[in-house]
């Protein structure tokens, strides 16, 4: 039996999937969700082995909530009233959509394909296409006591690795969350966030002051009072990202 959420912000849209599934052998709804932070704890609490999820809803788009999912994520099945652009990205990706309208041969055909992957492959599909149809996640997942908040990135001051765990630090408060540094340099935003040191993440706009220090190395305050250290091949960098310029690709090969 393949647990399923639904989420759509759209009542009929969901209502129209139920009417579909039941003609679709083991398949069991455990739940829906009308947004993307609805869609999230339903995840997280539900545990579903496959999400049929919206892209077009406010708040957080279906591919930022996927982007966002700590891993091992569910299977995911995306319903997309998208242009023909994003449905040639999402083939070449090989991964698994339905054009709205859905439709039940539609419907069947994609949860076959689905089931027939394994885990790893399923997320590596995922993966590449929201690289390919909407850039960089704009959200991150934190732990926030039983449940689990979505923060902007903008809201991001820096991100730090200390004891084994990764923190999210805003003006006013620190989260765990599960990726690594060297996860979230993937995925953030390259012309808002630059890597200072193996330990640290800055969002650039939350930089204002670079304090050169003897044998090379500088350090950085931030928005709050906060002060890390920049290692001492990275100052330049960080320098000129600062003025403007600088790559947002080649810096990435080293991560002193």
């Amino acid at each position: 039996m393949t647990r399923t959420l639904l989420v759509d912000d759209e009542e009929p849209a969901r209502e129209g999937l139920r009417q579909l599934l039941a003609a679709v052998p083991d398949v069991e709804i455990v739940g829906e969700a009308a947004n993307g932070e609805q869609a999230i704890e339903k995840i997280s609490e539900l545990k579903p082995d496959l999400v049929l999820l919206d892209i077009q809803m406010p708040g957080a788009s279906g591919l930022e909530v996927a982007a966002c999912l700590p891993r091992p994520r569910p299977k995911i099945v995306f319903c997309t009233a998208f242009d023909q652009y994003a449905v040639d990205a999402f083939e070449l990706h090989a991964v698994d959509y339905l054009l709205k309208p859905v439709n039940r041969v539609r419907l069947g055909q994609a949860i076959a394909r689905v089931r027939a992957k394994s885990e790893s492959e399923a997320a590596a599909d995922v993966d590449r296409v929201a690289e390919a149809v909407h850039g960089k996640c704009t959200r991150l997942l934190v732990r926030s006591g039983d449940r689990f908040r979505i923060i902007p990135q903008k809201e991001v001051v820096y991100f730090s690795s200390e004891g084994g765990l990764t923190r999210l630090n805003t003006r006013d408060r620190q989260y765990v969350l599960d990726p690594t540094l060297n996860d979230l340099e993937e995925r953030l935003d390259p012309n808002l966030f630059f890597r200072i040191s193996r330990c640290a993440i800055v969002n650039l706009d939350s930089v204002t002051e670079v304090r050169p220090l003897i044998g090379g190395v500088a350090s950085v305050a931030l928005h709050g009072g906060t002060v890390l250290e920049v290692s001492r091949r990275r100052v330049k960098d960080l320098l000129d990202r600062l003025e403007g310029g600088g790559s947002t690709r080649t810096e990435r090969s080293s991560h002193n």
